[in-house]
């Protein structure tokens, strides 16, 4: 079956799990070829830099690139797994030469690393917080993504086209309830800003993007449901009834890609629950999940929304 994305070609850098691995799925889904990179591989789960005897890991996720890769075949596109580490800027620009080389462009950057779970210290004052992973989070969950847009852009600009799309969570200016965390989240937003300026004169598009209340593989886990039965989850938590899986705003994503228009929604934030009602897509399941909506109409609306933010994200795992 030819998609909207046949003959395209995407970097969804951090394709591990979560919503990495959902975007990529919904890319391969289209048609398109994903590169798809992160640090967890079958055959080593973390690149050994020498540096990298962090104690901010959290091991044992099951989950691996080369697998990721596979359920983009299986969706309909061209998996390519990459074990990559996107702080580190030779192994990007090596990555960049490689895909290059492979077909001479790339059409979608998805900037989706994060790998700061374990080093968010919910509920301590910013003075009390740990400055060393506070600098280990804003290198993975920003630096990164600047590494590799960087490195990325030339095919774009090249090419005369693209899309950039920055992953981040929330949409607005809310505080996201710790000080470190709410900077990568809403840093992410601004770098798309700021690239849109740059590249709007280009021909590519640079946005920002949010999922919603996400059914990962580590949030399934922690509720002790499967996709298949996620809805059991809603006896302990009612907000499971809004919840989207991965491939949600995975296929917002794809979306974007196809949409020739693309370029007059850049430079902004979106969500995944706003694309769906623009772009007429559903979940896996059919439906269409509105978290943004069901979040304000809770007491205290935003503050709601930010409370159970950080319930979620006490529990989430490692994207990258």
């Amino acid at each position: 079956m030819i998609g909207p994305l046949t003959g395209k070609v995407a970097l969804v850098a951090g394709a591990t799990r979560g919503a990495g691995r959902g975007i990529a799925v919904a890319l391969g889904e289209a048609g398109a070829t994903v590169y798809c990179t992160g640090r967890s591989s079958r055959t080593t789960p973390r690149p050994q830099r020498p540096d990298d005897a962090s104690p901010f890991e959290l091991r044992g996720r099951p989950e691996t690139i080369e697998e990721t890769a596979e359920l983009v075949e299986a969706a309909g596109g061209t998996g390519i797994a990459v074990r990559i580490d996107h702080t580190d800027e030779i192994q990007v620009e090596a990555l960049l030469a490689r895909i290059e080389r492979d077909g001479g462009r790339l059409d979608v950057l998805v900037n989706d690393v994060w790998g700061g779970d374990a080093l968010t210290e919910w509920g301590v004052p910013f003075w009390e917080l740990d400055l060393a992973k506070a600098r280990t989070m804003l290198e993975r969950g920003l630096l990164s993504h600047l590494i590799t847009a960087r490195h990325a852009a030339g095919l774009m600009v090249g090419a005369g086209s693209g899309l950039v799309v920055e992953i981040t969570d929330g949409e607005r200016l809310d505080y996201r309830g710790t000080l470190f965390y709410d900077m990568v989240k809403t840093s992410v937003i601004r770098a798309a800003f700021a690239m849109s300026e740059e590249l709007r004169p280009h021909g590519v598009a640079a946005l920002a993007l949010t999922p919603g209340f996400l059914r990962s593989e580590a949030m399934l886990e922690h509720f002790g449901v499967s996709e298949a039965t996620w809805r059991d989850a809603v006896a302990i938590d009612l907000n499971f009834v809004h919840s989207e899986t991965p491939r949600f705003v995975g296929r917002a994503v794809a979306a974007l890609a196809a949409d020739p228009d693309v370029m007059e929604r850049s430079g902004r934030v979106w969500s995944s629950w706003t694309l769906a009602r623009d772009y007429g897509f559903s979940d896996v399941d059919g439906a269409r999940p509105d978290w943004g909506t069901h979040a304000d109409r809770q007491p205290f609306g935003r503050a709601a929304r930010a409370a159970h933010r950080r319930f979620l994200r006490a529990f989430e795992r490692d994207d990258a």
